[in-house]
């Protein structure tokens, strides 16, 4: 199942010091984000690690603590507030645009029924720095998730989409989103080892909702129906769930505004 995201929540004035403390704490709620699940095992590992070598050593909490922190921080999924206009498909990932051009769709969804034909690309490389989970980019049902395996060549080379391994998820846009079909794919990078996609064939998700994570940084592809027209530029940073890759063509006139 994918997770949705919530706006911060709006608080009371708090009353006396009960009161105080009650929104001191919900402040900071607000403001750390939560953890997606996906890297539950592996901060436990290294929580485990890290302070069962204080434990023999005698010293080192302040480094186990920093070294839980840094790993669990790999794994933030930040709340986000996602623009809910019509005809518009918004980032599935954190990081840098590092390609916009054309793209075959993946061949193993074109053989369970999604359209042939090149489609407009966006691609952000996600560094280690980033957050790592990926979000729905548009209101729409799950069509079909498809693994591919394959190998792990630094995720910013172009070649990486059709070598690298990599989980598809082809999803189908409602009326809103003018009924289109578009592909996101997780590739993983150089360091990335596990993708994980909490998505299902059949599921109704939401633009912006959190759906996977791939460990410690790699790429996340858009592959969006042709026409659409795309705002944003190599180099250019993007927000996962919050920037507007592209605009959709109309249903009716699927060829207009093609890049």
């Amino acid at each position: 199942m994918v997770s949705s995201d919530h706006s911060p929540a709006q608080h009371a004035v708090p009353t006396g010091p009960a009161g105080t403390v009650r929104h001191a704490l919900a402040l900071v709620r607000d403001t750390i984000p939560p953890l997606h699940p996906g890297g539950a095992p592996v901060i436990g590992a290294v929580a485990a690690a890290a302070f069962g070598l204080r434990a023999l050593r005698g010293r080192g909490t302040f480094a186990a603590l920093a070294t839980t922190a840094g790993v669990a921080a790999f794994f933030r999924a930040p709340r986000r507030t996602t623009p809910r206009r019509d005809g518009i498909a918004v980032a599935p990932a954190d990081g840098t645009v590092s390609l916009v051009d054309t793209a075959e769709p993946p061949e193993d969804l074109v053989s369970l029924g999604l359209p042939p034909g090149p489609r407009p690309r966006v691609s952000v490389f996600l560094s280690v720095y980033d957050v790592h989970v990926q979000r729905v980019p548009v209101d729409g049902q799950v069509q079909a998730v498809e693994h591919r395996p394959g190998g792990y060549l630094s995720a910013d080379l172009p070649a990486a989409s059709d070598t690298n391994a990599r989980t598809a998820l082809w999803v189908h846009g409602t009326e809103q989103a003018g009924g289109h079909d578009l592909v996101v794919l997780q590739i993983a990078g150089l360091v990335a080892r596990r993708i994980v996609c909490d998505a299902a064939p059949g599921d109704e998700v939401r633009a912006g909702e959190v759906y996977g994570l791939i460990r410690f940084g790699s790429r996340v592809d858009l592959l969006l129906p042709p026409g659409s027209t795309i705002h944003v530029e190599p180099g250019q940073r993007a927000v996962g769930g919050e920037t507007v890759l592209a605009d959709l063509p109309p249903a009716d006139r699927p060829g207009h505004g093609t890049r």
